[in-house]
């Protein structure tokens, strides 16, 4: 039975670009279709009555109708507009970088529930105010989860012996995770991980995203951890994310703090 021509799912925007004099093209991600294209057709004239609802950064309810190259949008209505999230540039940056994530871990048209789920909470998170470093690791953390890739920490991933406080560590992302100190691999000047680094990194596997709000680190070990992740995720997507050089730079400005 052919699918219906005219249907109607929940979307939040990744990316978009325009297209022709008033046209334009947009990634939707959505809960069951999966990551897609699609046209919203005269959006940026000013009498469009999608203009200002086919926003990044904001749950849709969207209506489209199957079209020979992209679908094409009909109806919009804004579900969550998360607006509290724009009110500071970090968290703006931090939400565009996730959505990179993303669209860069979804296949064309996979359902993909998890995911979404992922990436309406993180919305969520940093529209409620929670420090937006948290909540990145928190979901590159989870995001490794979802795509079956979660990284080992509690034992090497070369010898699978259980890993003792009292030796050197080593993070190696092309292997899945922390090295011993038995085992040949990169030296520890080269790729060495705190055994403070390693319990936030085990924090950010079992703990509930509110008691990771409430944890109490040092800025060198948020930055350790910053930099094991984005190590991680660089090696699982095979690329950095574009994203990460505006996040740093906004970062800079606002704090004045040294980050990866």
């Amino acid at each position: 039975m052919p699918a219906p021509r005219l249907y109607v799912t929940d979307a939040i925007v990744l990316s978009r670009f325009d297209y022709g004099e008033a046209d334009r093209i947009m990634t939707l991600f959505t809960p069951v279709h999966g990551k897609f294209k699609a046209i919203a057709k005269g959006v940026r004239r000013t009498k469009s009555r999608l203009g200002g609802s086919l926003e990044p950064m904001a749950e849709l309810r969207v209506a489209l109708a199957r079209g020979r190259t992209f679908d094409v949008v009909t109806q919009v209505e804004v579900i969550h507009a998360w607006l509290r999230l724009r009110d500071s540039l970090e968290s703006t940056a931090t939400a565009w970088y996730f959505a990179e994530l993303a669209e860069r871990s979804l296949e064309e048209r996979h359902e993909a529930e998890g995911l979404y789920a992922l990436l309406r909470h993180a919305y969520e998170l940093l529209d409620a105010g929670m420090d937006a470093g948290r909540v990145a690791r928190w979901y590159e953390m989870h995001l490794a989860d979802e795509l079956g890739v979660r990284p080992e920490v509690d034992r090497c991933v070369e010898c699978d012996r259980m890993l003792e406080t009292d030796e050197q560590f080593r993070w190696v992302p092309p292997l899945g995770g922390v090295l011993c100190s038995r085992c040949p691999g990169p030296p520890a000047e080269r790729a060495g991980l705190s055994v403070e680094a390693l319990k936030v990194l085990k924090a950010y596997q079992r703990m509930d995203v509110e008691a990771l709000a409430a944890l109490r680190l040092p800025p060198a070990v948020e930055r350790e951890v910053e930099a094991a992740m984005r190590d991680f995720l660089r090696v699982s997507l095979e690329r950095e994310a574009r994203s990460l050089d505006f996040l740093d730079e906004v970062r800079r400005r606002e704090d004045g703090n040294p980050h990866p």
